[in-house]
């Protein structure tokens, strides 16, 4: 039996809590979205163009300067449905210059191996998103001390490398971001002491702010690993549900979202309540972008994606395209999901009868309803260049086709 979706937002609150996810099913009422989530389908490319030419989303190394205001007009010639959104690399272009040069700084060892595997994927076209949620959350509230959310936007993305350097040694990945991946480069016990580097790096920066900074980053990492684990537990796993899937998610990628925002509105000395709304923003936003990510696994174009399509189905990785195909009894996704070793042929079946059914559009679906949540949170808060920079990067991520 097909599972459904009612997309909109909760009767009694304008934000899903995510912690129970079943409340997903029971609580939701229609609602047209926002206009704003629906700027254009051009903006999907815009962070391509923006990435054009460069080694990573922003910046080659920590050699390239910020984005420049020509650069911007360019792109808004190109694209004019842009005219009305603001850049949100643009608004903390300086920061991010910051933090990159922070990274290749924090990956120096003395032990070149772990800075030769670090830059491997640092350097190796990360989109520094979620330094880029911590930083506009940070300026949202009038933060002014830049050395400071430098630093913890720095650990937030070595705490996220060093996650993609064990996911990739779990999964056995061969390719990530379009090359080789460290593990299959560097081998399983390099790139495992690699990871476990960039964790204690991570530490150094988080480490020497007050007990509620601290103690928020040890909460993304632990939920990071319960999702790992929950994650494996369903793997393969016929039985796994949407609500099982959306703990999994929430856990795993959300997590650090909602932790970026929260420490950077804390830190800018924002209100309580102030950062607690921040933090569901950055834990819906980080559900849609993971809703998205697993749509693209299915849809997506291994050009601009930097690895070919299929990779939850050759894991056995529990995406939602895959649960909502399964619970519609898809027997050939079943097949390549439950089989240990899928040959290319399962697979690229089991995408057709995907792409093909209604898992994509009710995937798509839920994933715009979290972008909503996200954009009653935002609208919270104080107007600024950095609100509207943070509304666009929701429309570019659910937008996205990379």
């Amino acid at each position: 039996m097909t599972q459904t979706f009612k997309i909109g937002v909760l009767k009694e609150t304008p934000y899903i809590a995510c912690e129970d996810p079943l409340e997903i099913e029971r609580s939701l009422r229609p609602v047209q979205f926002d206009s704003q989530l629906d700027l254009s389908r051009d903006l999907c490319h815009f962070a391509p163009y923006l990435a054009s030419g460069t080694e990573s989303f922003l910046f080659q190394g920590s050699k390239r300067k910020p984005t420049s205001p020509a650069f911007l007009t360019d792109i808004i010639k190109k694209l004019p449905s842009l005219k009305r959104a603001i850049d949100p690399f643009t608004c903390v272009a300086e920061e991010l210059e910051l933090v990159e040069q922070t990274l290749t700084r924090a990956i120096r060892s003395s032990e070149q191996s772990l800075t030769e595997i670090s830059s491997h994927l640092i350097h190796g076209g990360g989109k520094r998103i979620r330094p880029m949620v911590t930083l506009l959350a940070f300026k949202l509230f009038g933060g002014g001390k830049t050395n400071d959310i430098v630093d913890i936007a720095t650990a937030i993305e070595l705490i996220h490398t060093a996650t993609l350097l064990h996911d990739d040694i779990i999964d056995g990945a061969e390719t990530r971001r379009g090359k080789e991946s460290a593990y299959k480069r560097f081998g399983l016990k390099s790139t495992l002491v690699a990871g476990d580097f960039l964790f204690i790096k991570a530490f150094e920066f988080a480490g020497k702010f007050d007990e509620t900074v601290v103690q928020w980053t040890a909460d993304a990492c632990t939920h990071l690993t319960e999702g790992e684990m929950l994650q494996g537990i369903f793997n393969r796993n016929r039985n796994v549900t949407v609500q099982d899937y959306l703990e999994i998610v929430r856990r795993k990628t959300a997590s650090l979202f909602q932790t970026g925002a929260k420490v950077g509105a804390y830190l800018a000395g924002a209100a309580r309540p102030l950062v607690e709304e921040i933090g569901r923003c950055g834990l819906n936003l980080g559900i849609a972008f993971q809703i998205v990510d697993d749509v693209l696994d299915v849809v997506g174009h291994k050009e601009l994606l930097g690895k070919p399509t299929g990779i939850d189905l050759q894991d056995g990785n529990p995406s939602l395209p895959i649960i909502l195909a399964l619970s519609d009894g898809q027997a050939a996704v079943l097949e390549a999901f439950q089989s240990d070793h899928p040959t290319e042929e399962q697979i690229r079946e089991a995408i057709e009868v995907i792409r093909l059914g209604k898992a994509i559009q009710e995937a798509r679906s839920l994933g715009k309803s979290y972008a909503e949540l996200a954009f009653k949170s935002i609208k919270k808060f104080p107007p600024s260049p950095y609100r509207n920079g943070l509304k666009t990067l929701v429309q570019l991520i659910i937008e996205r086709d990379f």
